[in-house]
């Protein structure tokens, strides 16, 4: 059962961007809120001048694939924004280093569920 919904509106990342809690992976950002809702918000954006738009497009489904796998590990009640690092090669971009990244954010943010 898919319990995420989309962040849409500039006003939305803005308020994640500026109240959420930055935490860093080698090649993707993540600014985190706690949120009152029963789901959670999730927002993704890649500057314009990082690169050309297939490649936006292609790091885009590869985050929102890695974290439609792990949905049902993560916590209800949170905003999330993810962003590609400036710095980081676009050869970079795979599933795995993603997924890596993510597992590594969503650790130290606390938000995963402990099932054993």
């Amino acid at each position: 059962m898919k319990k995420t919904k989309m962040l849409k509106k500039n006003y939305e990342f803005r308020y994640v961007l500026s109240k959420g809690t930055y935490y860093s992976g080698k090649n993707i950002e993540a600014f985190i809120k706690k949120s009152n809702k029963n789901y959670n918000l999730l927002g993704i954006a890649i500057g314009t001048k990082i690169t050309n738009a297939v490649n936006r497009n292609k790091i885009k489904r590869l985050i929102r694939e890695n974290y439609r796998l792990n949905e049902q590990k993560i916590l209800n009640g949170y905003s999330i924004v993810f962003l590609w690092k400036k710095k980081s090669d676009i050869e970079n971009a795979t599933f795995n280093n993603i997924k890596k990244d993510m597992l590594k954010i969503f650790d130290k943010a606390g938000i995963i569920e402990e099932t054993e």
